[in-house]
């Protein structure tokens, strides 16, 4: 795997078509570069040099406009004074740039403007604050790849990546920055590059082009389809999983007045149903909140609805429903069992535990009905949960 994270190469890793090395160990003395996304703000950017100027420290400054950046250099130079500023872009001869990098190297030079030349593999263990302007512009794995320019020593670093006051983010700029800013410690490359293949996909994995058959099927049905043919070729025995239905009455849904973008809502709905495990469930509640708030009833029945399907799974049930006793005016729950993961055993413990409100019906298709009155829907998911968990 190269330095900078690739998805397309990543995803066919992950899937077995190529093989994959993960190496986490650190170079020795190396600490996790200190990460701010935020608003851009003077204040913030002179306090931020100073401090390094301080230390005996050199600073990058990355301004990724060539038009502007001397006068950004010359701005930056008025609000430190102290700061011995210069600037280098991509349109300067090859001697030019030998010559500022040289004195930077000498320390003739304090505070490097420069635009994203700075990805190509600079090492200077002396510079050890960054500061990224309009981060929003950049890919993830080149805000990665920036970052990695600091901390080279066995002084802590830091990385001010910022964006426009008052600026509203594109949601695939959002998860960029918040990406960044989640994994900063050693190791982190996998994690980045496993993000940003979620936001800009893989693309057609076997081919040469970035679209083709997955553009026709969805992400998620290509990506389990091609699992599928690689697990056969190499002699695996693929399970086909089985679908679990919830059919019972509770509200679970996520109201218009808590998203009301139907592609990001579509995006939530997607990412719930794809949790296998509470880890998962966490991430999506986490991601979900940090992004629209406190979640709201409805929202939060949904979560524990994936959550009841996880066990299900565990469970060998494939589906719950919902039914009203005519005669007694009562909800039975019935859960219904796949007949190849029904165990007997599981009678004993469930007579034990609720008696006679539970019945059982041992034919081809098992189900067991549990008798649970008319309760409130916060009581009902317990009581699935519970029945679930024995």
């Amino acid at each position: 795997m190269t330095a900078t994270p690739i998805p397309r190469t990543l995803h066919m890793s992950i899937l077995g078509v190529r093989d994959m090395s993960v190496i986490y160990e650190p170079p020795q003395n190396r600490r996790p570069v200190q990460t701010y996304v935020l608003e851009y703000d003077t204040e913030v950017i002179k306090e931020a040099i100073t401090k390094e100027l301080e230390r005996s420290g050199q600073v990058f400054y990355l301004y990724n406009i060539v038009e502007n950046i001397s006068k950004k250099a010359l701005d930056i130079s008025e609000l430190v004074p102290e700061a011995k500023v210069e600037f280098a872009h991509g349109k300067m001869t090859g001697r030019e740039l030998e010559d500022i990098m040289e004195r930077f190297v000498n320390k003739e030079i304090n505070v490097l403007v420069c635009t994203t030349i700075l990805e190509s593999g600079i090492d200077i263990p002396n510079a050890n604050t960054i500061i990224v302007e309009n981060a929003d512009r950049l890919g993830l794995a080149q805000l990665y790849q920036i970052r990695g320019r600091v901390g080279r020593s066995d002084k802590q670093a830091y990385a001010y990546v910022t964006y426009k006051r008052d600026k509203l983010l594109s949601e695939v700029a959002d998860k960029r920055l918040k990406a960044i800013r989640e994994f900063t410690e050693f190791g982190s490359g996998f994690k980045i590059a496993m993000r940003d293949l979620e936001i800009r996909g893989a693309g057609s994995l076997l081919g040469e082009i970035q679209h083709g058959h997955m553009e026709q099927v969805g992400y998620d049905t290509y990506c389990n389809l091609l699992d599928q043919v690689v697990k056969e070729m190499q002699g695996i025995e693929v399970e086909e999983e089985q679908e679990i239905q919830i059919d019972i009455n509770i509200s679970s849904y996520i109201p218009d007045s808590y998203i009301d973008n139907s592609s990001q809502k579509i995006e939530v709905y997607q990412n719930i149903a794809l949790c296998r495990t509470e880890e998962d469930i966490q991430n999506v509640i986490d991601e979900i909140i940090d992004r629209y708030g406190v979640m709201p009833k409805e929202l939060e029945n949904l979560i524990e609805v994936s959550r009841i399907k996880e066990l299900c799974r565990l469970a060998g049930v494939i589906k719950i429903a919902e039914k009203k006793n005519m005669l007694t005016n009562s909800n039975n729950l019935v859960f219904y069992y796949d007949k190849n993961k029904y165990n007997p055993e599981i009678v004993d413990k469930l007579i034990k535990k609720y008696g006679y409100d539970i019945k059982f019906s041992a034919g081809i298709e098992p189900y067991v009905t549990l008798k649970v009155g008319n309760i409130k829907d916060e009581e009902l998911i317990e009581k699935i949960k519970e029945f679930l968990s024995l």
